[in-house]
């Protein structure tokens, strides 16, 4: 997954038809939302990659269960310098469920 081409080098996720709720008030009680640009598991196609930021140079990413999202909302496109669009989402995960967040790092030697 390393590399400063992330969002290009991976499948996109596409995002399926989830049921509306019918109060978004009432989902916020039972449910966590998290924001970024879904794409498809590398190797589990029972899993979603949520990265958080694309076009950063200190990304992030998000793992669930597809099972464990009940609802996605899809968010304006983000755009880069050149044009390249990815698309984003917020999606509505269950609570008390496990999800992974994963940051990206070059390993190195500090200076002192």
């Amino acid at each position: 997954m390393p590399g400063s081409n992330f969002p290009q080098e991976i499948k996109r996720f596409e995002i399926e038809a989830y049921q509306r709720p019918k109060n978004l008030k009432e989902i916020r009680k039972t449910h966590v939302s998290f924001s970024g640009s879904p794409i498809k598991h590398p190797y589990d196609a029972k899993k979603i990659v949520l990265v958080i930021d694309p076009y950063s140079t200190h990304t992030s990413y998000y793992e669930f269960k597809a099972r464990d999202i009940s609802f996605v909302e899809e968010l304006p496109s983000i755009v880069d310098l050149e044009g390249k669009t990815v698309s984003m989402a917020r999606i509505w995960v269950k609570k008390r469920t496990v999800g992974m967040h994963c940051s990206l790092f070059s390993v190195g030697e500090t200076k002192r």
